[in-house]
């Protein structure tokens, strides 16, 4: 009966929307081919859902009973090139789903979930299909294949293989049954983590109890009190622009308190939108699937697929960091408590305290008061600074298009143009929170980079943010964390944008995941050097550039609370791999279990995780399940990829800029990572540059 119910559905879906009123089943009319946001609605996407779907199915029928013997342009090409509106409608949904979702867009993605996992089974356990694939494979050393069709070749024999097609009838059902159940599963762990984001508030009505807090702070707070209808007091939510400077800066120990805990305990409840159980389930899945596909753990079939291959080779590297990491911290802890004690209240360091007397420990070590560098660090400036970056090393031009459609006031587009005026791609920048986004930074793909009928289509990009917002009287003014972020998620966009590859399925940031990072953490090595800071730290008002003096400071505190920040970041690395190294799918205990996981690897208890399981919206929904390891990986590489630079003297050096752009960032994932890496750098990364870098060495 359930079956039966969803056409029709789409059925009145369609009947309700004609088909020449739906921008997704025409084609797009402004030069860039970018989505015309502003005529884009929520009925909309099932209709075109729809389509798209049935002209995907019909173009792998059509290449699957070709009766034509298979070859590289017949099958494999075919099948890359395949599914162009179903990609269109879905890049859409999905961006729009993480950054302006709403209540409609949440029962459509719960709607549709099912349903594309279904045409996902349909299209990988295809037997005819698979077939061709597999002559092809074993046939590639006499089909005289360049090296990037060879790899997409063995890219899809690969997927296919992970995606059941080799499972016998009865293995391919009980695999359809989990995908089905873990897409729903992954939807509602995410949606959770939202509703529990927006739906905490804490709403202060005394001023007193804001002592400490720089004005920029409490004027954010009233306006964020002024629109939920709450004018002359103050509120604070769990968004960290909100929350991490009060940690920084309040004198009130319970308030501090009080929103680290709202922070770390959200969907942690146990209410309906509570993800312990949710967890237990997608765990049980993941384990299962592994099970059937032949691994022993989730951790073994993801890491197969990656630059690392094992659990063992992921745990050994995070073991050699956090050692030293933790050694770090427990010096840092220790500093931290002689301030305290020399307040003389007899308290002992908490976690809701180490930002703040880590911040008072930053002043006295260093004179450095994050809050006097913020007004050099206004949101448009920090942008150009990118900008000018990617203009030096890459020969890059942004221009900024103001008649674009957007999806929401915050964003800006930009187009990116190539030093000889060719089109590089389409940029989108939505840098401010809001009820609709998710939490955390990202870069997306409205549309690929490919190569087709000798035409380059280029692609379209966003950087999505959740930094301080203006006020009424002041511009957006970032904190260091937030400046880190943006050159960050600008090097993934440069990655996207830059690809010069044929295929889609290789283009841009679709690499293994421990080897995508690469391109964001080497653009936040430039951060912070003067020469650079020079382009973009201008005061917000005057305009005059950040003084010497503080950009030595800022230099010369360069590894200043490492320990805090590699022990928060490792232990959510473990944790991550401790969830995917689960052998049996018996129930757990989601709390006990992160408790007891901590303890082994010998968590201090004045630090708390970077994520608790049940907001781990990294591994639980959005790709980086027994991946977030990736972060430290991809750290060894970029310190020894900045070093490329800094041997030569010249941060800007073209001759490295240009190996790094043509053997890393325009080669998407046309061969093997580390040879790629190996062919930039001309030898294997040096461990001992990320322990140096960060001072953990």
């Amino acid at each position: 009966m359930k079956k039966l119910l969803l056409p029709i559905m789409m059925g009145l879906l369609l009947a309700g929307c004609a088909k020449n009123d739906n921008p997704f089943l025409e084609t797009y009319k402004n030069k860039y081919g970018a989505p015309p946001f502003d005529q884009i609605k929520n009925e909309h996407y099932m209709p075109a859902f729809t389509e798209g779907i049935k002209q995907h199915q019909a173009e792998i029928d059509a290449i699957a009973d070709n009766k034509e013997a298979p070859t590289f342009e017949n099958t494999i090409a075919a099948l890359d090139y395949s599914g162009e509106l179903l990609n269109k409608v879905s890049s859409v949904f999905f961006n729009l789903y993480s950054s302006e979702t709403n209540e409609g867009m949440e029962k459509i993605a719960n709607e549709i979930s099912p349903i594309l996992s279904e045409h996902n089974d349909n299209v990988y356990l295809n037997e005819k299909l698979f077939a061709r694939v597999k002559t092809l494979y074993d046939n590639r050393a006499t089909l005289g294949l360049d090296p990037e069709q060879n790899r997409l070749l063995e890219k899809y024999y690969r997927d296919f293989i992970r995606s059941g097609a080799a499972l016998n009838d009865e293995d391919k059902a009980k695999l359809r049954v989990i995908n089905k159940e873990l897409g729903l599963a992954e939807l509602a762990f995410g949606q959770n983590v939202l509703d529990e984001t927006n739906s905490y508030k804490k709403v202060v009505e005394n001023e007193a109890e804001l002592a400490g807090l720089p004005e920029s702070v409490r004027q954010a707070a009233a306006e964020t009190a002024k629109e939920n209808n709450l004018e002359g007091k103050w509120v604070f939510t769990t968004q960290k622009a909100s929350f991490i400077p009060v940690l920084q800066y309040s004198e009130n120990r319970e308030l501090r308190k009080e929103l680290l805990t709202a922070y770390t305990t959200r969907a942690n409840h146990d209410n309906e939108k509570d993800n312990k159980a949710t967890i237990v389930k997608i765990m049980k899945l993941r384990t299962q699937k592994a099970h059937l596909l032949g691994f022993e753990t989730s951790a073994d079939f993801i890491l197969d697929d990656t630059m690392a291959k094992t659990p063992k080779a992921v745990y050994d590297f995070l073991q050699s960091v956090w050692e030293p990491a933790v050694a770090k911290a427990k010096e840092e802890a220790k500093e931290l408590q002689k301030l305290m004690d020399a307040e003389d209240k007899g308290e002992k360091l908490e976690p809701w305290d180490w930002w703040y007397y880590s911040e008072k420990l930053r002043k006295a070590k260093y004179d450095l008061d994050e809050e006097a560098l913020k007004p050099y660090f206004k949101l448009e400036n920090v942008r150009q600074g990118v900008f000018d970056l990617a203009s030096k090393l890459y020969g890059l031009k942004f221009n900024k298009l103001d008649s674009m459609p957007i999806y929401h006031p915050d964003v800006e587009v930009f187009e990116v143009k190539d030093a000889d005026d060719s089109l590089i791609g389409i940029l989108y920048t939505d840098y401010f929170p809001r009820a609709g986004k998710r939490a955390g930074a990202w870069m997306n793909n409205i549309s690929e980079q490919y190569k087709k009928d000798g035409v380059n289509h280029r692609p379209i990009i966003c950087n999505v943010g959740n930094f301080t917002k203006p006020t009424a009287d002041k511009p957006s003014l970032l904190n260091m964390d937030e400046v880190e972020t943006l050159f960050h998620e600008f090097g993934h966009a440069l990655h996207g944008l830059l690809t010069q590859c044929t295929y889609p399925s290789l283009s841009g940031t679709n690499v293994s995941r421990d080897f995508v990072e690469l391109p964001s953490q080497v653009m936040e090595n430039w951060c912070w050097e003067p020469e650079v800071m020079k382009t973009y730290a201008k005061h917000y008002i005057t305009g005059e550039v950040m003084p010497q003096e503080l950009m030595d400071k800022i230099q010369k505190a360069g590894t200043f609370n490492q320990g805090f920040i590699n022990t928060e970041l490792l232990s959510a690395s473990i944790l991550d791999m401790d969830y995917h190294t689960i052998k049996d799918t018996a129930d757990f205990n989601v709390n006990e279990f992160e408790k007891a996981s901590l303890e082994r690897m010998g968590m201090i208890p004045e630090i708390i995780v970077r994520y608790r399981s049940t907001f781990f919206n990294h591994i639980f929904t959005t790709g980086y399940s027994a991946g977030y390891y990736s972060y430290t990986w991809a750290a060894v590489l970029d310190a020894d990829a900045f070093q490329a630079f800094k041997e030569t003297g010249d941060i800007y050096n073209p001759v490295v800029a240009t190996a790094f752009r043509k053997n890393v960032l325009e080669r998407g994932d046309s061969d093997d990572p580390m040879k790629l890496y190996r062919t930039f750098r001309g030898a294997d990364p040096k461990p001992d540059a990320l322990l140096k870098k960060r001072g953990l060495k």
